[in-house]
């Protein structure tokens, strides 16, 4: 029987500085969107694909920040999850690489490679289905975005019928198409020849150049480190229209999670998905024995809420957090072991680990998830006085605020 084995990217402490303060005191693929960490999400879609033997973690963070995680969702998956730390950055298509022993270990006839900073319903069964039509080396995820917003992805070609990828080019400066890379793909075990080729070819052009000492020194520093392979330029732009790689697009939800805004715009979309996937993690309430619920929203349950809250839509309340009664929460992520108090309201907002509102305080964003200041943040253990407003502002960690506050970062 033929086995599958999934690869989940997830970057190291360098990549998520535009993910600050949230990520000073958690990894960024373990910050909870809909009440599961980031990472949860694509391995929960991994878990749907027929025959999968293994889930890998590839990044650059240290072991005993994934340790725990990784032992708790192979029991809870009942699928071996395993975190490999590279020692290096060694690039998308590096890395893979890197660990080829390691991921051929159960000779899979397909490799799954995914992003963990994608947010999207991950139709990886239906990928496999159309890439086994195809009988390509790869299978990219792609959708259509607006002419407006392409630039800032890979934008590609694509044949109308046969679905071949005809021309790829990373973020290019004029516009080529409206069809982009969603960071979702499978390969063949032909994809590690393809990586090797990569390698060959750069040593070979060491070998052949001729230079000065000086030109050598100003070649080196603009080329990258003979092991280090980007999967967009170095493999897939090169291969694109060699009957080597096809596309199959989703018509559903897909976004990229850069910043927190993009976090909180995420895990509402996460919620309402939860509605087909998963419909028991979402609360109820009609505000007589339990909260007003209103939408979608996921509450732990080791969270206190009083009846006469209202919550929703777009909430998501971690574990033992406090909420007194006449509390209004609107589209906001709220982490771990937080307080908030009597007539307290948050809207458009992220509350730190162990932060506290006081009583009638009120913590709001705009709503406008790709302004840096378009959502109000709160670091960990941030604590905001009664009656105090905090308006589209950053808060980092261990800040006290007894007096109003609108657009500012909080240092």
């Amino acid at each position: 029987m033929e086995k599958v084995v999934a690869v989940i990217m997830v970057g190291g402490p360098t990549k998520g500085t535009r993910f600050r303060p949230l990520s000073f005191n958690t990894p960024k693929p373990l910050f909870p969107l809909a009440g599961q960490p980031m990472v949860h999400h694509p391995i929960s879609a991994c878990k749907r694909i027929p025959n999968l033997a293994q889930i890998f973690l590839i990044g650059f963070y240290e072991d005993r920040e994934f340790a725990l995680y990784v032992s708790s969702i192979s029991n809870e998956l009942k699928v071996p999850v395993r975190y490999l730390k590279e020692d290096k950055p060694h690039g998308s298509a590096g890395g893979l690489y890197y660990f080829r022993d390691m991921i051929m270990e159960d000779s899979p006839s397909h490799i799954f490679l995914l992003n963990c900073d994608v947010c999207c319903n991950f139709p990886l069964t239906d990928m496999l289905e159309a890439h086994k039509r195809s009988g390509g080396m790869g299978t990219m995820l792609v959708i259509k975005v607006s002419a407006e917003s392409a630039h800032e992805f890979g934008e590609l070609v694509a044949d109308p019928i046969t679905k071949e990828l005809l021309h790829y080019t990373e973020k290019p400066e004029t516009f080529v198409s409206d069809l982009i890379n969603c960071g979702v793909y499978i390969f063949t075990p032909d994809i590690f020849t393809a990586i090797h080729d990569v390698f060959t070819h750069r040593e070979d052009r060491a070998n052949i150049r001729q230079m000065s000492s000086f030109e050598a020194l100003q070649s080196a520093t603009r080329a990258f480190p003979v092991d280090f392979v980007r999967l967009d330029q170095d493999i897939l732009s090169p291969l694109a229209g060699k009957k080597q790689l096809y596309t199959y697009e989703t018509t559903d939800f897909w976004e990229q999670i850069k910043t927190p805004g993009m976090s909180l715009k995420c895990s509402a979309l996460y919620l309402a998905q939860f509605k087909m996937t998963s419909p028991h993690l979402l609360a109820s309430g009609d505000g007589i024995k339990n909260a007003s619920i209103i939408g979608d929203v996921f509450i732990h349950p080791s969270a206190k809420v009083h009846p006469t809250a209202k919550i929703g839509p777009n909430v998501s309340i971690s574990a033992n957090v406090r909420v007194g009664a006449g509390v209004r929460l609107i589209s906001c992520i709220i982490l771990d072991d937080v307080e908030i108090k009597e007539n307290a309201v948050v809207i458009n907002s992220i509350i730190g680990w162990k932060s506290s509102l006081g009583k009638w305080s009120r913590v709001q964003g705009s709503g406008d998830y790709n302004e840096k200041l378009g959502i109000t943040i709160l670091g960990e253990a941030g604590m905001v006085e009664d009656e105090v407003v905090v308006i589209n502002s950053i808060v980092l960690p261990n800040k006290t605020l007894n007096v109003s506050v609108q657009e500012e970062i909080i240092l």
